[in-house]
C-alpha cells in the first residue's frame, strides 16, 4: 500500500509541482557535454558516449534515463560542434530532448595547454504525458497529453593540462511544463545553474588521483553538490565514490577497454528516506572515440584521464 502511495506521489510531480528537477546522471564527469555546451569539441577528437540510468530500482513508476552525444573539434580544434539526445521516463511521463551546442575556444597559453572555451546550445524537450495510466474517476483526466518546449543554454569551460572549470546555465527559459486546457498546472521549469571543476593529481606514474565537484543551482530550490574522487590505475582502470548532498552515496567504475572504447558503471546507494523502497540506483556508460581523417591530423587530443 506504502508503494503505491508513494508511486501516485511521484507520478503528479512531474505536473503539481512548482519546479521540476531535470535528470543528473552519476556519471555525468564521463560526458560533461550533458551539463556544459562549451566542452563540445574539448576532447579534439570525434567522441561519442551513452549513458542509461535505472533509477531507485524496484520502485514503482521510477525514473529511467537514456542520454546519447557526440562531439568534435573542427577548424584546428578552435571550434566544437556536437548534438544530445535524451529520453526521460518518469511514471505516466516520457520525455525526448533533442540539443545542439557549438564552443570556440581560445589558447591563453602554450607551455600549460591552457585555453577558454565558450559554447551554446539550442533545442527542444518533448513531454508526452499518458494519463489513461492512472485510471481516475476524473474523466478529464484521460487522455494523452503532448507538449513541446523550445530552450537554449550557454556556458564556459577552462582547461589545462591538470585543471578544469566550467560554469553553464544550459535551459535559460523557464518554461511552463504542462500546456493543455484541459489539464490544470502550475508547473514550469527554472533554470539551473551549474558550477564544475577538478584536478588530476598523478601520486606516481602508475597511480592518480581526480577529485572533482558539481555545484547545482536551481532557482526557487535547495542548493545542491556532488564531491567525487576517482583513482586512476596504470592509466585503464578507474575506482572512485561520489557523494551527492542528501541523496546518496555512489560507487563509481571506469575502465579503458583500448584506445578507442571505454566502459563505466555507477551504483546509487540511496541515503533518502526512498532507501526504505528502493534498491538504489544502477547506471552505465559507453565511451567511443576516433581520430577522422584529415580532420584531426597533426592535432593532440587530450589524455582521458
Amino acid at each position: 500500500m506504502m508503494k503505491r502511495i508513494l508511486f501516485y506521489i511521484l507520478l503528479f510531480t512531474v505536473t503539481n509541482a512548482i519546479a521540476q528537477q531535470r535528470p543528473i546522471q552519476s556519471l555525468y564527469m564521463f560526458d560533461p557535454l550533458l551539463i556544459n555546451p562549451a566542452y563540445a569539441g574539448s576532447q579534439v577528437q570525434l567522441s561519442a558516449t551513452a549513458i542509461y540510468r535505472n533509477q531507485w530500482v524496484n520502485f514503482p513508476g521510477a525514473p529511467k534515463t537514456l542520454t546519447a552525444s557526440a562531439h568534435s573539434g573542427f577548424k584546428k580544434s578552435r571550434v566544437g560542434v556536437g548534438f544530445i539526445v535524451g529520453k526521460d521516463q518518469i511514471g505516466i511521463h516520457d520525455e525526448t530532448s533533442v540539443y545542439m551546442a557549438y564552443s570556440y575556444r581560445i589558447p591563453l597559453d602554450k607551455y600549460s595547454g591552457s585555453s577558454l572555451s565558450f559554447g551554446l546550445q539550442g533545442g527542444f524537450n518533448n513531454l508526452r504525458s499518458d494519463f489513461t495510466l492512472l485510471n481516475p474517476k476524473d474523466p478529464d483526466m484521460f487522455g494523452v497529453n503532448q507538449d513541446m518546449n523550445w530552450n537554449f543554454g550557454a556556458g564556459m569551460y577552462y582547461r589545462d593540462k591538470k585543471f578544469w572549470a566550467g560554469f553553464s546555465v544550459p535551459y535559460m527559459l523557464n518554461n511552463q511544463i504542462v500546456n493543455s486546457e484541459s489539464i490544470e498546472s502550475v508547473a514550469q521549469q527554472y533554470r539551473y545553474y551549474y558550477l564544475m571543476g577538478g584536478f588530476t593529481h598523478e601520486v606516481s606514474p602508475k597511480v592518480k588521483l581526480i577529485p572533482s565537484t558539481l555545484i547545482r543551482f536551481q532557482e526557487r530550490a535547495p542548493l545542491s553538490f556532488d564531491a567525487n574522487l576517482l583513482t586512476v590505475l596504470y592509466d585503464v582502470v578507474g575506482l572512485g565514490v561520489s557523494y551527492r548532498l542528501n541523496d546518496s552515496v555512489v560507487g563509481l567504475f571506469e575502465l579503458q577497454i583500448n584506445e578507442n572504447f571505454h566502459v563505466g558503471y555507477a551504483y546509487d546507494f540511496t541515503t533518502s528516506d526512498i532507501r526504505l523502497y528502493s534498491n538504489g540506483s544502477h547506471e552505465i556508460m559507453v565511451n567511443y572515440r576516433v581520430r577522422i581523417g584529415k580532420l584531426h591530423k597533426g592535432l593532440e587530443c587530450p589524455t582521458y584521464w
